[in-house]
């Protein structure tokens, strides 16, 4: 069974999964997306602000399906990859955006539960998500992944700590991905959005003037960019 988006656009006849999609970069995809045809499978925590999203989509003539779920919640991510082949057979896109901060502060000091808790969102969870959805990108004609990462999973940066380590697993894990799936159709790539005005750029750096960042539909144009299927570009690390 597939489902399809009245609007037609780069993405048309497009499922399209996007995770922290209620907010920030995450959001502003998921609109950028419909907009372009996607059906679009969207995962948060906050109930909320997906419904509110979806109503926004379907306003536009889009369409959704939303997946309210904790991304540590492994044997849900589990659930959903069988429930997507179950209704749709396939995954075209896949965009690993949520994450978190944690704290800054000097390695040695992270408190291990803040750890843990960095490590199980933004690595864990985008490993248990490829593990979940790689058979369903294979059955895609091309499917493309696209992982969020920062700046400083490329060069470590002082007191930046759990945050900083988790992106540099993160990509360390996309790149070895992206190598393992060389002959098949799927395509694989990291961006690093670069400095955006999002709620995690202000808990970073709270004396910073947001108007000075670019918005993140800037981002979300990219993801575009890298999502479509005539885009060939794999295995890279793509900064804005």
């Amino acid at each position: 069974m597939t489902e399809k988006s009245a609007i037609k656009g780069r993405l048309s006849e497009r499922i399209a999964l996007i995770t922290g999609a209620s907010r920030g970069i995450g959001r502003a995809t998921a609109m950028l997306f419909a907009r372009e045809g996607a059906h679009c499978v969207l995962t948060a925590r906050t109930t909320g602000a997906l419904e509110e999203l979806d109503d926004e989509i379907s306003a536009m003539g889009g369409s959704a399906t939303l997946v309210p779920m904790d991304l540590t919640d492994y044997p849900a991510i589990d659930r959903l990859g069988a429930g997507l082949f179950e209704r749709f057979g396939k995954l075209d896109v896949l965009v690993g955006n949520a994450g978190i901060l944690g704290k800054l502060g000097p390695v040695t000091h992270t408190d291990p539960k803040i750890w843990d808790q960095v490590m199980a969102i933004n690595l864990t969870a985008n490993w248990r998500l490829l593990r979940s959805l790689d058979p369903l990108l294979r059955q895609s004609d091309g499917a493309r992944v696209v992982m969020l990462t920062s700046s400083v999973g490329a060069i470590p940066r002082a007191y930046w700590g759990a945050y900083a380590i988790s992106k540099a697993a993160l990509e360390s894990m996309t790149l070895t991905y992206a190598a393992e799936i060389e002959k098949t159709n799927v395509r694989a790539n990291l961006l690093n959005p670069g400095a955006t005005r999002t709620r995690m750029r202000e808990e970073a750096y709270p004396g910073e003037d947001p108007d000075t960042l670019k918005p993140t539909g800037d981002v979300a144009a990219a993801i575009l960019e890298l999502s479509v299927a005539e885009c060939s570009r794999h295995g890279e690390r793509i900064s804005l």
